[in-house]
């Protein structure tokens, strides 16, 4: 029982975070726009989360801080892709290194490089029963706010026009630059709040490359569930039942070599995108730049 516990513990943990991003790209993607950057915001919100919560020895203080640097970043790449039509992948990947080159050389900067464990202060928990925090609960409220705005609003309705047919959209009289930058917001917002989870939340520290490919998890996660909110979740969950499965499998201390199991997660990954396959339905112009005319 305490097993099974302990493996649904970290699940919620990891699938927290997870399901947050995932539910900001879902609605972005739909709207056209790849973000391919998203390991690096994440990364960047966690680090700034960290630093002001270290300052302030106030998590929430923390996630504004991770939020808010998430915005800023996505704002930035944002109007390279969306405003002036760059190409989605090159840009999504210079925010990725610029991201881990920042925040590994402010890190190095501020607290040295000498390895030690800087905790900060976490967000309360109930330590009795699988750690729960109130920041979970925005694990299950951002994916039913992501469905009612995507297929409950006139704003979706356009959303998801831009990712089919932005010229139609266009046509219509809706603005695709304003709408996407709207949905890239969401998603900034989302993956702040993610990315800041990883350090008020799960670890109470930070170190360079934390995030370790959970933004590109999400890309996979989303590609997994065919760009659809119920879809995501469920591949979320899968991939997050991995992360459980790996800490467990650990803990046994088998003669089984521990890297196998840092696989595990990444595996249930590469397995949900094998299974998506060709027929996936992803957005006609996902990706493709739009410049009005």
């Amino acid at each position: 029982m305490n097993e099974v516990l302990g493996i649904l513990s970290a699940m919620l943990s990891i699938g927290t975070p997870l399901m947050i991003a995932a539910s900001g790209e879902t609605v972005l993607e739909r709207a056209g726009v790849l973000n391919i950057g998203l390991e690096g915001v994440m990364l960047c919100s966690a680090f700034f989360a960290f630093l002001t919560d270290s300052a302030t020895h106030s998590p929430w203080l923390g996630l504004a801080a991770g939020v808010v640097s998430a915005v800023l970043l996505m704002a930035v790449s944002s109007a390279f892709v969306i405003k002036f039509a760059c190409d989605q992948v090159v840009t999504g990947t210079a925010v990725n290194l610029l991201s881990l080159g920042i925040t590994g050389s402010l890190f190095a900067f501020a607290f040295g490089k000498t390895g030690k464990l800087v905790a900060v202060e976490s967000v309360p928990k109930n330590e009795a029963f699988l750690s729960l925090n109130p920041l979970m609960l925005l694990a299950a409220a951002a994916p039913l706010f992501a469905w009612i705005l995507l297929t409950k609003t006139r704003w979706g309705l356009a959303a998801r026009g831009c990712g089919e047919s932005p010229e139609s959209v266009s046509a219509l009289g809706f603005s695709v630059i304003k709408t996407r930058l709207q949905a890239s917001g969401f998603a900034a917002v989302c993956a702040g709040i993610a990315g800041s989870y990883l350090t008020i939340a799960q670890t109470n520290s930070f170190a360079p490359n934390m995030t370790a490919g959970i933004g590109f998890v999400v890309l996979a996660a989303v590609t997994f569930g065919r760009w659809s909110i119920a879809g995501t979740v469920f591949a979320s969950l899968l991939i997050a039942l991995g992360y459980g499965a790996q800490f467990w499998l650990k803990a046994k201390q088998t003669a089984i070599p521990y890297q196998l199991f840092d696989a595990l997660p990444y595996l249930s990954a590469l397995i949900a995108l094998i299974c998506a396959g060709r027929s996936s339905s992803a957005p006609a112009s996902l990706a493709r730049p739009f410049s009005p005319k």
